[in-house]
């Protein structure tokens, strides 16, 4: 069993504790922005050389994953492919998922404009390729596929788009039933305008999010919720509405180190318990050492303020010239945040 499987577990019984908090590595970009989500590689001055190669992000995600503090890595399926492979999950207690579709809203390409219209369900992926094997094999056979999957949706108040994205998650629930497939729900705000009023919209993420799940059994029902945190009385309104459906947060933009460690301690504050963070990790300096502080902070050992001075200190003693001085980087600057950033 992964660590992922014991915790949702734990959790579902209602014994959550601190320690139980989930966190995924999204290293998924290759589906979206394509070659520039590999990351920038810098010199230790901070300056930029290049973007990773395929191989070199490879590494990076192998190196995640010897680091054991993720629960999830996500990535695409031709990488998770090359990762299981190469044994990067031998014997690892990392849970390997995929993006199992890739709506237009995430094809930001150099150039591009399609993020800017209205998003469109589409997939890549094959199910039945992406799960080749078991996933739990006889001792010393060879892992093969992965039965966990990321399923996307946007919704933006519009009922042509909407009814064609819902008709496409229907068959995707079909599709995952036929191959024994597990997914969690990612659901993003609106891509473009959908004349809902700002003080509406988290509410309506909410209600479109519950309401396209309301008439999904037990067995189809995804295993956690991905959605932007919109503020601690949506997410408190939403976790508390459902005992049954674990909600998760995803990262957004890079922002400053405090943003990601105070998203993470309001997100578990609010009820969160899982935590799926990309741009946040891999454009940081030292994405290990940001993991490393990440599940501190979650965990409540220190907190989201402190947790920025130990980050510049780990990359002062590694050598790298941090991409801010410390004050700045010590700054919430997610208007989303500041209502509620701690002391």
């Amino acid at each position: 069993m992964y660590r992922l499987d014991q915790k949702l577990s734990r959790i579902r019984a209602g014994q959550y504790t601190r320690s139980d908090f989930i966190i995924a590595d999204a290293k998924d970009g290759d589906m979206g922005p394509s070659m520039t989500s590999c990351g920038p590689k810098r010199e230790k001055d901070g300056s930029f050389a290049r973007h990773y190669t395929r191989p070199e992000f490879l590494d990076n995600i192998r190196a995640v994953i010897r680091q054991d503090i993720v629960d999830i890595m996500l990535t695409s399926a031709s990488n998770m492919e090359a990762l299981i492979d190469s044994g990067a999950y031998r014997d690892s207690a990392v849970k390997p998922a995929i993006r199992a579709n890739d709506t237009t809203d995430v094809w930001v390409c150099r150039g591009a404009t399609y993020a800017k219209q209205a998003s469109r369900p589409f997939r890549t992926a094959s199910l039945s390729r992406v799960k080749t094997g078991t996933i739990d094999p006889a001792p010393g056979a060879p892992m093969t596929g992965t039965d966990l999957g990321l399923y996307s949706i946007t919704f933006n108040n519009d009922l042509t788009q909407d009814y064609a994205a819902l008709e496409a998650f229907h068959a995707f629930r079909e599709d995952a039933a036929r191959n024994g497939f597990k997914y969690f729900l990612e659901v993003f705000n609106p891509n473009v305008d959908s004349g809902v009023p700002a003080d509406m919209l988290p509410h309506y993420v909410n209600d479109v999010m519950m309401r396209c799940l309301a008439g999904v059994m037990k067995a189809d029902r995804p295993q956690f919720l991905k959605i932007p945190f919109n503020g601690a009385k949506a997410m408190e309104e939403l976790a508390s509405y459902d005992p049954s459906v674990i909600v998760g947060v995803l990262g957004g933009g890079a922002g400053t180190t405090r943003d990601c460690f105070e998203l993470l301690s309001q997100a578990e504050r609010f009820g969160a318990r899982v935590a799926l963070f990309g741009r946040k990790i891999n454009l940081a300096e030292d994405p290990l050492a940001m993991v490393r502080f990440m599940r501190e902070v979650v965990s409540g050992t220190i907190s989201p303020s402190e947790a920025v001075k130990a980050y510049h200190d780990a990359l002062a003693k590694a050598g790298i010239t941090p991409n801010r001085r410390l004050d700045a980087d010590n700054e919430v600057t997610e208007a989303v945040l500041k209502p509620e950033q701690t002391r």
